[in-house]
């Protein structure tokens, strides 16, 4: 089984609508995703009301997902890990023990060449509009990473 992580920094608002949304796209016999945050403000907790509210406009349930926090060992579980900005790119590497480690982790929208920005927007400080972005940016991305695991997988 491949299995993929997407991590953010509190895992409440971006991480949760990205495993949502590629665990969406991928069949759950031959994938599993998850999310996790590096920090540990929000283990435990439900995503963020305003995520749960996007997901779940879009035809996605993400009320059953918890926050928790990236540890050493999902270097260990998960094949590829996909962060949402720079800031947790380098707070995961910073935990990473060899380079196959490293090569597991990628920004996010580097899968998308059409996008300009490689960040993906906190949306935490700001209003619906702003998790309705983030979502569009995430559910193309996660359509490209879809097509290509099921290709590989193939």
């Amino acid at each position: 089984m491949t299995s993929i992580l997407m991590v953010c920094l509190g895992n409440i608002c971006r991480s949760p609508l990205a495993h949502g949304i590629l665990e969406s796209k991928l069949p759950k016999d031959t994938f599993y995703v998850d999310s996790a945050g590096t920090a540990n403000y929000h283990v435990g907790d439900l995503p963020d009301h305003r995520s749960i509210s996007v997901a779940s406009g879009n035809g996605i349930d993400i009320s059953n997902q918890r926050g928790r926090q990236f540890k050493i060992s999902d270097f260990d579980s998960f094949d590829y890990i996909y962060v949402m900005d720079q800031s947790n790119f380098e707070n995961v590497i910073k935990l990473s023990r060899t380079t196959d480690d490293i090569a597991k982790v990628k920004l996010i929208l580097e899968v998308d060449d059409s996008i300009n920005t490689k960040r993906v927007p906190d949306p935490y400080y700001g209003n619906i509009s702003d998790f309705e972005h983030v979502f569009s940016l995430l559910d193309a991305a996660c359509a490209i990473i879809s097509k290509a695991l099921i290709e590989k997988e193939t």
